[in-house]
């Protein structure tokens, strides 16, 4: 048994005895900092006068009305659509089986706070949504609308953005 001692012993001394510190020494000067980097020219500055602004804007003006959306007439969609509550939007839906859309029940404006993840186009700026009857609003940040969804089945949504492009949620 004091052998075992012993050999415990001896082999904690030579472990400690390998050990060195490696602490930094700040004394020393031989790794300074790499040298300062020279300064490169500029180009010199050119001052000039911008053209006038034309009267037309580049940008046309955002849509601002909440009817329903062109193309199918509003009752051809809203005639069979089912009943649907804001209650049983919220969550995560599945926008074209391709990006996601978020709903809360948190107020923004007149509607509740959403948004997309992974969606081209004018889903992008989507901010806020709405139930109006049978329809789903899809609204951006400012208030106007995007598109609109009317429940079709179970978890499953149809609808258009307000440029025609159809748009389909499900989970």
């Amino acid at each position: 048994m004091q052998l075992r001692y012993a050999m415990t012993g001896l082999v904690v001394a030579l472990a400690l005895a390998g050990c060195q510190r490696t602490a930094y020494d700040y004394s020393s000067n031989a790794s300074a900092g790499p040298a300062p980097l020279t300064a490169q020219p500029v180009p010199s500055v050119q001052g000039g006068q911008l053209p006038p602004p034309t009267g037309s804007s580049q940008f046309p003006a955002a849509p601002a009305s909440t009817s329903p959306m062109p193309g199918a007439p509003p009752g051809a969609m809203a005639a069979n659509a089912l009943d649907i509550t804001k209650e049983s939007m919220v969550g995560s839906w599945r926008v074209n089986g391709s990006c996601d859309m978020f709903l809360t029940l948190t107020n923004l404006g007149s509607g509740s706070r959403g948004g997309t993840r992974g969606c081209v186009g004018e889903l992008t700026a989507m901010g806020s949504w709405e139930v109006a009857g049978k329809q789903v609003l899809l609204k951006d940040r400012s208030g106007n609308q995007l598109g609109s969804v009317y429940k079709t089945a179970d978890n499953r949504f149809e609808g258009q953005t307000s440029t025609g492009q159809s748009i389909s949620l499900s989970r």
